[in-house]
């Protein structure tokens, strides 16, 4: 990968589908949940094949998500809340996360509005910005989603939730909600990658531009293959590419589409992106679309001052 020779400016506008993302880490998993705890009374989830639900973190929900920066690191949110089944949590192999969203009655959410194409996106990614899986799990009639992911290398996973509830008080407004979760074993950091303006995947070239703009700043993916222009990208999620980006740190989580109207499977090369990933340092960003029925997944480090 070749360095990038402009670094990304601080305060990049995110006019995408993220509205609001939340803010405030959370404690380590905990091997059991505390009798009293907030988490008492979630529905059961027998033969859950993964992860822990971490009772007692200390946490400070606001009660407009609309007041809280774009982050995507509480649990709690608006009265809506992310439980996950307490179980193990074993490393080297796949497992299935069973989880619920309560709302603010306390009561397990099952009416979701359709955004992107899914009643509900789910994201997990290690503290070193490795091992990131992007799904879209299936619901329960009784509110309980099923996510199954691949395997996992030992250390501490941090595990999103991005939904949009189609009933109460916040109707129609975004929320990600996140938890971590330890997987046992010898974790072995991967040190994160020298921020860079392009990259390939899978035989394609992705280039990352930034253009400023009076009052915004524009990104720009171009895609392209063996020297040529793509121009057969095929719709990713009702878009021609998907793009997450995860601070350095904290993994603070920010994620958007571009602009181009979707004409058939005839995407690229250029996809246009206004971006606010608002913390100074490095962004782990993963580019994703699709090609011939196949999404690929574009890796690359951006640092702003």
């Amino acid at each position: 990968m070749t360095a990038s020779p402009r670094p990304f400016s601080r305060g990049w506008l995110l006019a995408s589908c993220v509205p609001a993302l939340l803010v405030l880490g959370m404690a380590a998993t905990v091997p059991s949940t505390p009798s009293g705890s907030p988490h008492a009374g979630m529905p059961s989830m027998p033969g859950m094949a993964g992860m822990a639900d971490m009772a007692g973190a200390s946490q400070d929900p606001s009660p407009d998500p609309s007041q809280e920066p774009a982050r995507g690191l509480a649990a709690e949110q608006g009265g809506y809340r992310l439980k996950i089944g307490t179980t193990d949590t074993p490393a080297g192999r796949p497992l299935s996360v069973r989880f619920a969203i309560t709302g603010p009655d306390g009561s397990p959410v099952t009416d979701f509005a359709v955004h992107q194409t899914r009643k509900l996106h789910f994201y997990a990614i290690r503290t070193d910005l490795t091992g990131y899986q992007h799904l879209h799990p299936d619901m329960a009639d009784d509110g309980t989603w099923t996510a199954g992911l691949a395997a996992l290398t030992p250390g501490t996973w941090r595990l999103y939730t991005d939904f949009i509830p189609n009933t109460g008080p916040h109707k129609g407004r975004e929320f990600v909600l996140s938890r971590t979760v330890a997987v046992p074993g010898e974790a072995a950091p991967v040190p994160l990658p020298a921020p860079a303006d392009r990259t390939t995947v899978d035989g394609y070239t992705v280039a990352l531009h930034a253009e400023p703009m009076a009052g915004a700043h524009q990104l720009t993916a171009t895609v392209s293959q063996d020297g040529r222009p793509v121009t057969d990208l095929q719709p990713y999620l009702d878009s021609y590419a998907h793009l997450s980006a995860f601070h350095e740190g904290d993994q603070a989580l920010a994620h958007l589409h571009p602009a181009n109207a979707v004409n058939g499977d005839h995407g690229g090369p250029t996809l246009t992106f206004q971006a606010l990933l608002p913390e100074p340092g490095n962004w782990r960003v993963f580019l994703q679309f699709q090609t011939a029925g196949r999404v690929h997944t574009a890796q690359l480090t951006l640092h702003i001052d």
